[in-house]
């Protein structure tokens, strides 16, 4: 059965309650509504964008996508967890599939990367993010990371350029995260965001690290006359 709930105690339109127990039987585990995870989602990123970090609570989440908040706990058990998957939810497969053109492939990753952490709600909650990991937030296993994080994509790219491009011994996580942290200041630091740069020189940084060491003696040989 499904409850009315037209406003939140703010005013703000909701959608009715959902009750699971009426959801559509699986084979395996317990009932699952179709739609649940996408309302919660849905619903914690427009709180963050309008209320900002602090605001979005588990009670607020669960007023304002209607659903009750146990069953948003059963999925998320803190809303750490919940924002950073609202917040970092992969990066689109489609835009960023790897083609072997290692400029092209890095310079769309770097925009679809850039896309999603400059959205409001990602600049809302990522003060809050970095504050919660100093203050003990506890850490997430490898596995629950690589879950929300662009760094498997990043991977694929370069494996799909080849050793021609990309310097086996470089580490590509080391080079990940000097990408990451680029990425965040052009979407985080004022100074930074000012400076309307063109991100194309973070797409050269990034070659010129990756390069293999036989190809860049090439390329910066000076011609004999």
């Amino acid at each position: 059965m499904q409850t009315a709930d037209s406003t939140s105690p703010g005013g703000v339109p909701t959608l009715p309650k959902v009750d699971e127990t009426q959801a559509p039987k699986l084979a395996r585990g317990r009932p699952r509504h179709p739609d649940i995870d996408d309302r919660v989602l849905e619903a914690t990123l427009a709180v963050l964008a309008e209320e900002g970090f602090g605001a979005t609570s588990m009670a607020a989440v669960a007023r304002r996508s209607g659903v009750h908040a146990s069953a948003i706990y059963r999925r998320w058990p803190s809303r750490i967890e919940l924002i950073e998957e609202a917040v970092f939810p992969g990066l689109d497969e489609v835009s960023i599939r790897p083609t072997g053109d290692l400029r092209r492939d890095v310079g769309h990753f770097i925009e679809a990367y850039e896309r999603t952490l400059s959205s409001p709600a990602a600049r809302a909650a990522m003060p809050g993010l970095l504050a919660s990991y100093q203050n003990g937030a506890s850490p997430h296993p490898a596995q629950k990371w690589l879950r929300v994080s662009a760094r498997p994509h990043f991977r694929a790219i370069l494996l799909a350029a080849g050793d021609e491009h990309v310097d086996s011994e470089v580490d590509s996580d080391d080079v990940f995260d000097i990408l990451l942290g680029a990425v965040l200041a052009r979407a985080l630091v004022p100074t930074v965001v000012r400076r309307t740069r063109s991100a194309e020189h973070i797409v050269d940084l990034v070659i010129r690290a990756l390069r293999p060491e036989e190809t860049r003696h090439r390329v910066h040989r000076r011609p004999v006359h």
